[in-house]
């Protein structure tokens, strides 16, 4: 097989997988399953970008779904009423308005993707793309958003640390401690 025929196969292959993994996230009945449901479809869509010659957008996207998805999935667990997340539940609402706005967003970015006149500007290949594309994202600002990520990240572990006085084995005023390993024993009938 030619390397090019490897490619095609490749991207439809990954094109199915994150359509059908997106369509799993709704189809899924537990929110956990959701959120990596979530992650698969855009693994998917990375290894696209990746075959499209985006290596640095497609790694990106791949590295920051697994945190994010997965930062979601943890909360998700510790804060969901039904244990873990893994209990059935319904993952849409309104299920007409759900379809019709779904509809309605494929066919709007259907539309444009057929009718829109692309430009067609090859990049010099001597050209630092990773770089630029860095600076066209960012701009002069990457540390604040590098400080902006981690002081949010510090500010939801101690908002969540500071409002919350029931802990994990009961309330925090009665001592919130651990069950015991072992079952105690039954009490004697008089």
């Amino acid at each position: 097989m030619s390397r090019s025929l490897l490619v095609d196969l490749a991207f439809y292959i990954l094109s199915a997988g994150a359509v059908v993994s997106a369509w799993l996230v709704f189809r899924t009945d537990s929110m956990v399953r959701a959120a990596y449901w979530l992650l698969v479809s855009f693994v998917a869509v990375g290894g696209v970008l990746v075959l499209l010659s985006a290596e640095f957008l497609g790694l990106v996207l791949v590295l920051m779904m697994a945190g994010e998805m997965t930062i979601m999935a943890v909360f998700m667990v510790m804060f969901m009423m039904n244990p873990a997340g893994l209990n059935p539940m319904t993952m849409v609402h309104q299920h007409r308005a759900a379809v019709g706005a779904g509809l309605v967003a494929f066919a709007g970015l259907a539309g444009v993707g057929l009718v829109a006149d692309f430009p067609d500007r090859a990049a010099p290949s001597d050209a630092p793309a990773t770089a630029e594309l860095g600076t066209e994202l960012l701009g002069d600002s990457m540390l604040v958003f590098e400080t902006a990520g981690v002081t949010l990240l510090a500010t939801m572990i101690g908002a969540i640390a500071i409002a919350s006085r029931r802990g994990r084995y009961g309330d925090a005023d009665a001592g919130s401690l651990p069950p015991e390993l072992e079952a105690p024993a039954p009490k004697a009938r008089a």
